[in-house]
């Protein structure tokens, strides 16, 4: 049976995924936050995550593991591909890893189906992000079908809804929205190459947006540098 105040929300430990925490939390879910060790190169958004699930008050908050990293062919998993420094590129950039989304969405449907949970919730966001395709709304769109055609709940007539309630944002409204809710963005990490305490490269792609993002909201940034 499908429970409507239940939701299963990814929580990478990053900025984004932090918003879409607050936001189901303050839709009155009873929010369960799936984060995923994938193969990253650093466990520092990991520790992130498990801040953010506790101070915004996630019901559980569990950690998946699926090694991506084994497949390698992207700058975030295999050491041999340098993470880019000089800028947002057009395009899709090395940074992109191959059928991540899909993994972690579909992660996120198996727990939902065992919980009952009638949403999930997912960060994806189509502004200001680096060109991934599957961050994109016709992604989202697809991957709703496939969850109507490829689970219990869909076959037996329940309503799973997936919500990406940041794809329209620009990264700037998201901080302010998450600063209405509550988010405390010091506890979180972005950065493609953080070290391991957490702390931010400055350069790359996901720190580019991130800081221009407080910078547009007219706001702090709380971000911790490696060389500040």
């Amino acid at each position: 049976m499908i429970n409507p105040n239940r939701a299963v929300v990814l929580l990478s430990g990053g900025l984004d995924s932090a918003t879409c925490l607050a936001i189901a939390r303050d839709a009155g879910l009873e929010a369960y936050a799936l984060s995923v060790a994938y193969g990253q190169r650093h466990m520092a958004e990991l520790t992130a995550a498990a801040r953010v699930a506790a101070a915004l008050g996630a019901r559980e908050h569990r950690v998946a593991q699926v090694e991506l990293g084994q497949f390698g062919g992207s700058a975030l998993t295999d050491t041999n591909i340098d993470v880019p420094v000089d800028g947002v590129q057009p395009g899709i950039p090395v940074t992109y890893v191959p059928a991540r989304n899909t993994v972690m969405l579909s992660l996120a449907l198996g727990w939902a189906e065992v919980l009952g949970a009638g949403h999930i919730y997912v960060g994806i966001n189509a502004v200001d992000y680096s060109g991934y395709p599957d961050c994109r709304p016709e992604f989202l769109t697809a991957f709703e079908n496939l969850a109507k055609l490829a689970t219990k709940a869909g076959v037996e007539g329940g309503s799973l809804k997936i919500h990406a309630p940041l794809i329209d944002l620009s990264k700037s409204n998201i901080i302010r929205l998450g600063s209405s809710l509550g988010v405390d963005y010091s506890m979180t990490v972005s950065c493609y190459q953080a070290d391991d305490e957490g702390r931010a490269c400055g350069v790359c792609d996901s720190c580019r947006l991130r800081s221009e993002g407080f910078a547009a909201a007219g706001q702090a940034d709380p971000t911790r540098y490696r060389n500040k």
